[in-house]
Parts: structure tokens; C-alpha cells; sequence
């Protein structure tokens, strides 16, 4: 069986570190093998129940500024797009996706589809920075965000939780799980629900919630244990994410004056069946999934309403809805003690793997005559490995290697047809050294890689223009080749202080080949307002190195400290943009040259508690097409509780201070028919100061 998590009881129902002498252990699950994370090679940040909660976070943007260099792009109603080290992508709009960073949910692949990181019952977020090119593959250039929701437990409970907040905010959940048969069938069930008006007025049609979330979670699990060697989970998930996007304003303030606001929904329904098998001399593990999901984005792309500037105005919007079905199978053999290779020095993992996506779009916007319908099929098949060899008392090499062919299939109704198939490799050579029972260091190269593609939109716009420099812009970037990301790496991980404090420091320096990099062609239409056309090309080379240190210190037994510090420089090498622009040398998109986040947790005794933390981040560029930034900002963040044996109430606060900060920027055009389109920046506001209240029982 799996190594076991922390039991839901004893995370829903004891304050950080009351009465602990020590701090708790966390065990990995993303990797091949599960580990400790002292014990677990790479950059790991691991969120646990207990941030979740203390954060008050329902989706995965409220925790991941927890993390050294990981951030996330606006855009969006949740965020749904990540970069990890300055690596990741930013939006998607007509273009088919290959994601940078892997986003896994209780074993099920949802790269791409970040709306469903909700995180309601869930027992950990686990980010492995850093490419997956062994693990995980194409769609984790950069890393992988791997979420682990609530396991089955043996001894029964039901556990309730609800809350309410400023901006009509409330959630509402309810936890059960239990023996189903004696030692053989448990189950676990899981239902949420969460609502907020947003932080939007529209002043125009004189509502509140245009920008509001509207969210629903569903998961079942059972775990069937049919001898003392067989574990088989079943998995059933149901997310249903229903939120308004009206985000921008062309006063750049919290009030909107769109007539036609958008949607931001996304409905995934997903089933996946693991079994793992402890024979005497090896472990088999398999897995299959399928999810199928059905997502809807759409915005007023004036931004107004009709009548605001006679003789100027334009009024169009943009819908674009997708269908995707997933499908997966894996299965791999490990090696145990009794079958260790070559003397016995040798630990070994050997795997095969399939991943399938059909995805469908239908794209409605007012000046296309028609709708536009693409489907993007994709195949992958891998195999991979992975050894870990003993050399001496203390010292590991581990070696992986991941060889994957990747088919795709690409037609839309203009009549672009494309199938660049490719055959894809990355893998890990590292050395590790145990310095004794409490610490080690180790060194490691990584290779990851990211498929090659088509610019569909750039081949379904080559006859739209008659000016031969635009032509001869679109005729050079139809396509993209793929990317490979080398990552060189240097860590410590260990116990100090009498094992009071933890800590974990990594230098990377990784070095990208072709890096693929979105852009935007900028069209004036005959009406003077703007058309887009997005696109990906690659840059001949672009570098990405920094720090990240991680540090948690039982300062007392009623106070515990964490600091986390990620540092990063990037750029581009030898880059030129469509419009012609020299970009080489200039700082990649959303990679700020810092970030950080520290804070404590403090139990003054009878059960009451105070959190307080702070997150910030240096500025950073909100496109590689464009020179505005997002400023530097930095969120204090406070949470003050009480805990009895089966029930709890707190108060929070998030951005106490109520800085204003942004998470999406546009900066090469103007919008505004009442400037007569003059060229301004506009932002996207990221959440103002929110106060609320939670409670939990559990019997």
C-alpha cells in the first residue's frame, strides 16, 4: 500500500504544532517512488491541508504565491495558466494549448484546465519545479502541480464546514467517509460549494456579480483492499465551475461598462481506477483515467456599451467553447529489496504510458461570418525508467530516461489541415549524498521538452490582408518547433537546530533551445478598432537561473516560523519579435526577480490560535509582446482561530491592508472610443481586501 497522509481527524481537528515537540514529516506522492521530502530529490514545494485552510483558499491561485517562483497569469475568472521559474504560458484563445507546467488531480491528468484546482478537502499541493521529462513528459517543460484530495479512512467521521465573507461570499461543505465493509471497502465523499459576487460593478447594467463565482465539487472514492498485497482506489470527480469574466475597464477601476459580459465555465466529470500490487520481489502499479470536460470563455471585447461614443464605437464579443476528452493508462513495476539489480546496489522503476485528448472548438465572434470549428487529436506514447544506484555508503546515481512519440491531428473549416508528429526524449542523471540521517545534498541535469505546433490562426488569416508586410509577416510564422529546457541543479535539504528547523535550498540554472514564445500581431480594422491574432514562435535561445530556499523553524512549542525565498533572472538570447523588435537580453514574462513569503503561526493555549503571514513579488513583465509591468506588491494576510476537540471558528483576513495589485496586462493599444482609441495601458485588478468567517464540526 501507499504511504499513508496525515488522517483527515487529526488535520481538521489540532491546531499547527500545539503540544507537538516536532515537526511533522511530509511524504511526496508525484513521483515515481513515494518519499519523504527531505528524502525526495529536486525543488519540491509541498502546500499542505493546513495552509490550505489557514489561507482559506478554495482554488489553487490562493496558495501558490506560497511557493519560490511559481506564479500564475490572470486573464480569467481563476487562474488557469502557470509558470514555474519564469516558464509557463499566459492565455489561450483560437490556438490549441501544449502545456509547460502538468497540472495531475488525484492521478488524473487536467494540464490545461487549471479551473479545476479547487481545494476543498484536499490533503496536500505538491510542486515539483524544474523539468518532468522522466515523470510526466511534454506537458511538464517546466514542472508539474500535483494535487492529492482526502484518502478513505478506516475509522468513521463526518466533518462540516461552512463560511461567509465580504462580497456575498459563502461556502459550504460536507466531508463523510468510513469502513463501507469491515477492513476491506472504505469510501470517502466529498461535496463543496462556493459563491461570491466578485469584485466587480458593472455600472452600465447596474449589477454586481458580472465578475462573480459560482463553484460546485464532487468527489467520491473507494478503496478496496482485497488481500494484504491488493490496493485498488476508484476515483469519481465532478467539477462544475460556473463564474462570470468581466474584468477589464476602460477606466482602469473595479466598475465595468460592458453590455454583453462574459463567461468563465468549465464542466469536468472524470473517473480514474489505480491497483497496486505488492508481489514478493516487485510492485506492480496501473492506472486508467478518462475525464471529459466541456469549458465556455467568452468577454465583451469593447469593453462598453452601445451609445458611448457615437461615431467611434465599436461593440463585438468573443465566445469560445471547447470539448475535451482525456484519456489515460500507465502501468509500471518497481523494484523492492528482494529485487534490486547488480548486487543488490540497485533500485530500478520501468513504465509504459498513453495519454489521448480529442478536443473540439467552436469559436462565435461578431466579425467572423461564420462560427470557426477546429478539432486538435492527440496521441502519446512513452516509455520510461528510472535507476537508482548505490556507488557507496551514502552516495546515489540516479538515471531516467523518458522516449515518447507524440501524433497529432489538427483541421479547422478554413480548410487547415496538420499533423506534426515527433518523437520527443528527456530524462535525469543526478548524483545524491547522504550526509547522515537528517541531511543530504545532491546535484542534478534535467532534460524537458515541449511539443512542436502549428499557428492555426496565422494560416487561417493569410488572404485576410492585401498590405504585402503583413503578408510576409504571417507567411513566417505558420509554425513553431519544439522546445527542449536543460536544467542544472544543485540542493541541500536537511534538519537543523537540535531538528527544529527544516530547510531546503536550490540552485538551478536552466538553459531553453527554440524557446517557444507567445506573441500577438496587432491589425487595425477599417472601423479603427483592433484585431489580435496570437501566435507562438521560438526564440533561438533564452536562459532562466536563480534560488529557491524553503525554511521552517519550530521556534517554541507554540510557535512556528516558515520563510520561503525565490530569486530568478531570466532572458531572451537572439530574439526577434513579428514586428521586428530586438528582444534579446531583455526579462521574460511573468518571472519577477523575487518573490517570497513568511509568516507564523502562534497557539496561545486553549485552543486559540493567530496566523499571520505575508507574500510579495518584485514586477515583472505581463507579455513578451509588450513593455508593461506588473508593479511590485506585497499582502499581509491574517487569520485568528479557536480549536475544541470537534469543532472550530476563525476569523481572516486576505490583503489586509487592501494594496491593489494586478494579475493580467494589455499595453499596445487603446480601447477607449471616447479617447478615439488612444494607445493606454489596462489591468486586471487582483482581489482587494476580503474579512470573513469559517466554522468546522466533526463527529
Amino acid at each position: 500500500m501507499r504511504n499513508p497522509l496525515p488522517s483527515f481527524a487529526a488535520l481538521c481537528c489540532t491546531a499547527a504544532l500545539a503540544g507537538a515537540a516536532e515537526l511533522e514529516e511530509v511524504v511526496v506522492t508525484a513521483e515515481l517512488r513515494s518519499a519523504p521530502l527531505l528524502n525526495q530529490l529536486g525543488s519540491i514545494s509541498v502546500i499542505s491541508a493546513q495552509d490550505i485552510r489557514e489561507r482559506e483558499a478554495q482554488h489553487l491561485e490562493g496558495i501558490l504565491n506560497l511557493a519560490p517562483n511559481v506564479n500564475f497569469a490572470g486573464g480569467t475568472s481563476r487562474a488557469r495558466y502557470f509558470q514555474i521559474r519564469g516558464v509557463g504560458e499566459r492565455s489561450q484563445f483560437q490556438e490549441p494549448l501544449n502545456p509547460s507546467i502538468g497540472l495531475v488531480i488525484d492521478g488524473i491528468d487536467f494540464s490545461g484546465l487549471g479551473g479545476a484546482g479547487t481545494l476543498f478537502d484536499v490533503e496536500q499541493v505538491e510542486i515539483l519545479r524544474g523539468p518532468q521529462g522522466t515523470l510526466h513528459g511534454a506537458n511538464a517543460l517546466a514542472g508539474l502541480i500535483n494535487i492529492r484530495s482526502g484518502q478513505p479512512e478506516a475509522e468513521p467521521s463526518v466533518h462540516v464546514e461552512a463560511g461567509a465573507a465580504d462580497y456575498d461570499s459563502w461556502n459550504a461543505g460536507i466531508v463523510g467517509t468510513g469502513p463501507l465493509i469491515a477492513d476491506q471497502l472504505l469510501y470517502r465523499l466529498a461535496v463543496n460549494r462556493f459563491h461570491s459576487d466578485g469584485f466587480i460593478k458593472n455600472d452600465y447594467l447596474g449589477k454586481d456579480d458580472t465578475n462573480g463565482q459560482d463553484e460546485t465539487t464532487l468527489r467520491g472514492k473507494l478503496r478496496w483492499l482485497p488481500s494484504d498485497r491488493d490496493t485498488v482506489d476508484l476515483t469519481a470527480m465532478y467539477v462544475d465551475i460556473d463564474n462570470g469574466y468581466d474584468a477589464f475597464s476602460l477606466d482602469n477601476t473595479r466598475h465595468t461598462l460592458s453590455d454583453e459580459p462574459g463567461k468563465d465555465k468549465q464542466d469536468s466529470k472524470a473517473l480514474g481506477i489505480e491497483w497496486q500490487r505488492e508481489l514478493e520481489h516487485l510492485q506492480i502499479e496501473t492506472a486508467a483515467t478518462g475525464a471529459t470536460t466541456a469549458s465556455t470563455y467568452s468577454f465583451d471585447e469593447d469593453w462598453s456599451y452601445v451609445g458611448i461614443a457615437p461615431g467611434w464605437e465599436y461593440s463585438s464579443k468573443d465566445r469560445y467553447k471547447r470539448d475535451r476528452d482525456s484519456y489515460s493508462a500507465t502501468a509500471r513495476v518497481l523494484s523492492n529489496p528482494g529485487s534490486r539489480r547488480f548486487a543488490g546496489s540497485t533500485d530500478w522503476v520501468a513504465g509504459i504510458y498513453y495519454l489521448g485528448d480529442r478536443e473540439k472548438l467552436q469559436r462565435r465572434y461578431t466579425y467572423l461570418e461564420n462560427d470557426f470549428h477546429s478539432t486538435y487529436d492527440t496521441d502519446t506514447y512513452a516509455l520510461f525508467g528510472q535507476l537508482d544506484s548505490q556507488l557507496s555508503a551514502g552516495l546515489t546515481l540516479i538515471t531516467g530516461l523518458r522516449i515518447e512519440e507524440r501524433l497529432t491531428d489538427y483541421h479547422d473549416n478554413n480548410d487547415v489541415d496538420s499533423d506534426p508528429d515527433k518523437n520527443l526524449w528527456g530524462g535525469r542523471l543526478a548524483l545524491e549524498y547522504q550526509v547522515d540521517d537528517n541531511r543530504m545534498v545532491y546535484g542534478e541535469i534535467s532534460r524537458g521538452y515541449r511539443a512542436n505546433g502549428v499557428n492555426a490562426s496565422i494560416l487561417a488569416s493569410m488572404e485576410t490582408s492585401d498590405d504585402p508586410e503583413i503578408r510576409e509577416q504571417l507567411q513566417g510564422l505558420q509554425q513553431f518547433d519544439e522546445e527542449y529546457l536543460i536544467n542544472y541543479e544543485l540542493g541541500f535539504k536537511g534538519k537543523l537546530l537540535a531538528d527544529s528547523l527544516q530547510a531546503r535550498l536550490a540552485l538551478f540554472y536552466m538553459d531553453r533551445k527554440d524557446q517557444q514564445v507567445k506573441g500577438s500581431l496587432t491589425i487595425e480594422r477599417p472601423d479603427f478598432s483592433t484585431e489580435f491574432i496570437d501566435y507562438t514562435s521560438n526564440a533561438a535561445e533564452g536562459h532562466n537561473y536563480g534560488l529557491e530556499t524553503e525554511l521552517t523553524w519550530l521556534a517554541s512549542d507554540n510557535l512556528s516560523l516558515f520563510a520561503n525565498l525565490g530569486l530568478l533572472q531570466t532572458e531572451f538570447d537572439r530574439y526577434f519579435d513579428a514586428d521586428g523588435n530586438d528582444l534579446s537580453g531583455r526579462d521574460q514574462a511573468q518571472a519577477p526577480n523575487y518573490q517570497y513569503a513568511v509568516g507564523g503561526h502562534y497557539d496561545f493555549g486553549a485552543g486559540f490560535y493567530l496566523r499571520l503571514d505575508v507574500e510579495g513579488r518584485d514586477n515583472a513583465y505581463f507579455s513578451d509582446r509588450h513593455d508593461l509591468k506588473s508593479p511590485s506588491y506585497d499582502l499581509l494576510n491574517m487569520r485568528l482561530g479557536y480549536i475544541a476537540d470537534q469543532w472550530s471558528v476563525a476569523i481572516w483576513a486576505r490583503n489586509l491592508t487592501d494594496e491593489n495589485y494586478y494579475v493580467r496586462g494589455f499595453g499596445t493599444f487603446g480601447n477607449d472610443p471616447r479617447k478615439e482609441y488612444a494607445v493606454e495601458p489596462y489591468y486586471q485588478y487582483g482581489d482587494p481586501r476580503m474579512i470573513g468567517v469559517s466554522t468546522s464540526f466533526t463527529f
